[in-house]
């Protein structure tokens, strides 16, 4: 039997992918787990990708949900806000409109989960795309501190900052767990 905190006991975590249609949710998570780039758009449904990443020493089975595209009418799914243990809400940052749908996205899983807050990290997709630019660093960066989030800008086309925001998003599924603590059990309702 491992000792409390060692690295040889994995965590089990679910990260969900959320984000407007197009702004490259897929195409970041393939170029993580597989380290390939997808360059043809498909619209996703759903999937879901598991690796098993090694942050701070600690091993962590993670599995990654890709979702479709969100807009204002959808419909949060039970499955993206139960058993979740962070959330990476994607816009482009060649898009003002995924941008300004992270805040209506971030609103619905609160309503969702019925809690102030979640673990999250904003992630401002396609950095490639700079001279399309629409949304600033600035305003990325601003957005992230509103919602007490973690923020970060990539391009899974370059590969750049692609593990560095998986990473981040372990770091704000750890946050207000003790080192070397119990992990957080879900909590169970019954309706009767």
């Amino acid at each position: 039997m491992s000792a409390p905190g060692s690295s040889t006991l994995r965590k089990k975590r679910k990260i969900a992918v959320l984000g407007s249609r197009s702004v490259g949710k897929s195409s970041l998570i393939v170029r993580y787990v597989e380290d390939a780039f997808v360059d043809s758009y498909y619209p996703t449904i759903e999937n879901i990708f598991q690796k098993t990443i090694t942050h701070k020493g600690q091993e962590y089975d993670c599995d990654i949900i890709d979702t479709a595209g969100q807009d204002e009418y959808s419909i949060l799914n039970s499955k993206h806000a139960i058993g979740i243990h962070g959330y990476m809400l994607v816009y482009s940052i060649a898009s003002r409109n995924s941008f300004d749908m992270v805040q209506t996205v971030y609103d619905k899983i609160l309503n969702y989960t019925g809690t102030e807050s979640v673990p999250c990290v904003i992630v401002g997709q396609k950095s490639d795309l700079h001279v399309q630019r629409q949304v600033s660093e600035a305003e990325g960066k601003q957005l992230a501190a509103q919602l007490k989030a973690a923020w970060i800008e990539v391009s899974a086309r370059h590969n750049a900052n692609v593990a560095k925001a998986f990473e981040s998003m372990l770091g704000e599924t750890d946050k207000g767990t003790t080192e070397g603590g119990p992990e957080p059990q879900p909590s169970k309702c019954i309706v009767m």
